[in-house]
């Protein structure tokens, strides 16, 4: 379920605009695609591999008056690779709708079977 992270970081960069991994972290659980806990490993895996394909820009943020942290940024070409996303996530939702309503034809059919 790893692979749901990188729609989910991406949506969240879109809606804050900018945000550190951290608050990220805390984001991702409510937004997650799966009830499984994310690991902030993941997440930042998922961050650096996002970073490498252009898809975030991170910075140093030092005048915080705390510990420098690391600030992330949705790219343009992020943006469009989260409407790819959405693409492929929609045709997922569909596939599965339609599994769902066979398989429940199919558990009905076999228990009028069952009861004849």
């Amino acid at each position: 379920m790893y692979r749901f992270v990188e729609p989910v970081v991406l949506l969240l960069l879109k809606k804050k605009k900018r945000s550190y991994g951290y608050d990220l972290s805390a984001d991702l659980q409510n937004q997650a695609l799966t009830d499984a806990t994310i690991e902030r490993g993941a997440l930042y895996r998922t961050l650096r591999q996002l970073e490498m394909n252009g898809c975030v820009v991170s910075e140093w943020e030092t005048d915080t008056g705390g510990p420098a942290r690391r600030v992330y940024c949705l790219t343009e070409r992020g943006e469009e690779h989260l409407e790819e996303w959405a693409v492929v996530l929609e045709n997922l939702s569909h596939s599965m709708s339609r599994f769902v309503k066979d398989a429940r034809a199919e558990l009905r059919t076999r228990e009028t079977v069952k009861t004849a």
